[in-house]
């Protein structure tokens, strides 16, 4: 009977086969950022219109997230609700009287996160990667949890989808901020730490699409 030999990968091989891997992510960031600016710049110029002439403040909006290797780095947003809200809280729920008229439209569409196309140029952020969080929730991780910040955050993944109404729930609790902490941010740091398990250029693919038909639905 014939032995089957182990296959050994050696440690230059498996370097090599992962820096290919970031080098054809990177490359696809940059490209399909370029390409989503260009075309949705005409309805980025109308939202800039809409939020000036909405209320008071910016366009865009810029908040501190924690990124790869617990680097800080400002994600931008076009700005949703009135100026100097984050002194009432870092989570939005339900209603919230803080959210503008046009804040209320580009967050159901999501459109409040094209900005972010800036950060993922800059190399902040990925298009596909767990959520980056503010510092405050960060400091409440523990260090399997901690994982997720040893790949690039992105605009979508598994929790990004599954939390995709994730306002609402919130907005349904009778603490959001404890709602946030207990139940939605262990839940959603589970799935990141799924999506870094899996995560392959053909799943970014598909989770791409499934962001967007979900967005649409």
């Amino acid at each position: 009977m014939a032995t089957v030999k182990p296959v050994r990968i050696s440690l230059t091989t498996f370097c090599r086969t992962t820096k290919m891997s970031f080098i054809a992510k990177r490359v696809f960031d940059i490209l399909s950022s370029l390409i989503a600016l260009v075309i949705f710049s005409p309805i980025l110029m109308i939202i800039s219109i809409w939020i000036a002439l909405d209320s008071r403040g910016g366009i865009f909006y810029r908040q501190i997230r924690v990124g790869k290797n617990q680097k800080e780095f400002g994600l931008y947003k076009f700005r949703s609700m009135r100026s100097y809200s984050d002194k009432a809280g870092q989570i939005t729920i339900g209603n919230d009287s803080r959210i503008t008229k046009v804040g209320e439209f580009i967050r159901k569409f999501k459109i409040d996160e094209i900005p972010q196309l800036i950060n993922i140029i800059k190399g902040d952020m990925s298009v596909v990667g767990p959520r980056p969080e503010v510092p405050k929730y960060v400091k409440m991780y523990s260090a399997e949890q901690l994982n997720v910040l040893t790949v690039l955050p992105g605009l979508t993944d598994y929790a990004s989808i599954e939390y995709l109404d994730e306002q609402k729930i919130l907005g349904a609790a009778d603490d959001p901020d404890k709602a946030y902490i207990e139940e939605v941010m262990p839940a959603k740091l589970k799935l990141n730490l799924k999506y870094i398990a899996d995560r392959s250029f053909w799943l970014d693919i598909k989770l791409i699409f499934r962001t967007i038909g979900k967005i649409i639905r």
